[in-house]
């Protein structure tokens, strides 16, 4: 009698077992489904869910220049228009009566700025434009040789001479841009720093016999004073 009442308790148990895992799973089973219906259900991740997530949360840096007001009155039609560079085609030194082309190459490598060098002055390709904030960087040749055949490798002679309030004139397709000289000094060309960034618009004009070479050169510092539209 105990060994059958022991039995019938150990399949009663074993019941109650069963039943409690047949609910859960029917419950379990039910609560999915509706999960499922509702669209609360976590999605796998996928190496296209990847790359998506990527794509959008990765942060993009942009660096902007940000551009100079030139005139109150002058009315910008697009984007395009305002943003457009403006390049200097020209330089006018009056107080030594001299004008020299400005070439504007993209490439940075030393043989091509060098012979750009041979047709005038060189603005350098990593410095502002002339609508920019920042400073505007031109090279050019000087020499003191009795024959020269080329005048352009006479193309700054005579910078070291301006002094402070003289003007410098830039011609380009929107007009003309004074400046107005700061400072004038001679410098050793590994002591020579151009700040290209800044608030201001600025003009550096440098004296070199070569992209590579080490001499002394003039510098001529020169705020921008007033822009005259063409």
């Amino acid at each position: 009698m105990e060994v059958r009442s022991w039995s019938q308790l150990v399949d009663a148990i074993l019941l109650r077992k069963v039943s409690f895992l047949v609910a859960f799973f029917v419950v379990f089973l039910l609560s999915y489904a509706l999960l499922a219906a509702l669209d609360f259900l976590p999605e796998l991740v996928t190496e296209e869910s990847k790359a998506e997530e990527t794509e959008v949360t990765t942060p993009i840096t942009v660096t902007a220049v940000p551009l100079a007001s030139l005139s109150t009155s002058t009315e910008v039609s697009s984007v395009e228009e305002y943003l457009a560079p403006v390049y200097p085609l020209s330089i006018t030194i009056e107080p030594l009566g001299k004008t020299i082309s400005v070439l504007n190459p993209t490439s940075r490598k030393v043989a091509d700025l060098d012979a750009a060098l041979l047709e005038g002055v060189v603005r350098h390709p990593d410095s502002a434009t002339l609508e920019q904030n920042g400073t505007v960087f031109i090279l050019g040749h000087s020499s003191y040789l009795p024959v020269v055949r080329n005048k352009n490798f006479q193309a700054l002679n005579g910078i070291q001479d301006l002094k402070w309030g003289d003007t410098i004139t830039i011609s380009s397709t929107d007009g003309d841009y004074i400046y107005r000289v700061d400072k004038v000094y001679r410098a050793k060309a590994g002591d020579v720093v151009v700040p290209i960034a800044g608030p201001e618009q600025r003009l550096y004009l440098a004296t070199c016999n070569s992209f590579g070479s080490q001499d002394d050169r003039y510098i001529v510092e020169a705020d921008l004073i007033e822009v005259i539209p063409s």
